[in-house]
């Protein structure tokens, strides 16, 4: 059961982590799961104070808990997807490609700080990789899209940064009757 107010500030680490009644105490008196989710309360020094969802609370270390970022508004309907990966790899591949090239035109001294600063001006990329997961930022929907192994060409929204269009779009996969 999670508490109404509870809200994650931090996970553990993927490995779990141990966990104390009182900062200093010689031994740990519980371990937390590998990415429970927890919200910090206080840190002393490299002690951090958490809560978890049930309502208990520990010690733990601190520097360890991986943040989590805060999230993106509430969706306000089902995830939708796009019909295939590959034209946003594309596109995200000839963008790096020109930031790439301008990087290296400023390393070389053929252009100077203000030209690249005005030749990047508004020139969003973004991926993460991670094994078989990807997540891609569409900037032409502004939205970040994941999609993991074989269902790589079936992109889910996972967080957009505006509303969503009304417009219909050519790269919705929509049901057919």
């Amino acid at each position: 059961m999670t508490a109404p107010d509870f809200r994650p500030t931090h996970v553990a680490p993927a490995a779990g982590l141990p966990a104390w009644a009182a900062p200093g105490d010689a031994r740990p008196s519980a371990r937390l799961d590998p990415l429970l989710p927890v919200q910090l309360l206080d840190r002393r020094g490299d002690w951090g104070h958490i809560v978890c969802s049930n309502g208990w609370s520990a010690w733990v270390d601190g520097r360890l808990l991986v943040t989590v970022p805060q999230g993106p508004p509430a969706a306000p309907g089902p995830a939708e997807h796009t019909a295939d990966a590959r034209p946003l790899l594309a596109r995200l591949e000839q963008a790096l490609s020109r930031y790439r090239q301008l990087t290296e035109e400023l390393a070389a001294g053929r252009i100077d700080g203000e030209t690249f600063q005005r030749r990047t001006q508004g020139e969003r990329i973004g991926a993460v990789v991670d094994g078989e997961a990807i997540w891609l930022f569409d900037t032409e929907r502004e939205r970040w899209c994941y999609c993991e192994g074989a269902s790589m060409a079936r992109l889910t929204t996972y967080a957009a940064v505006e509303p969503p269009s009304t417009e219909p779009s050519t790269l919705i996969d929509r049901p057919r009757p």
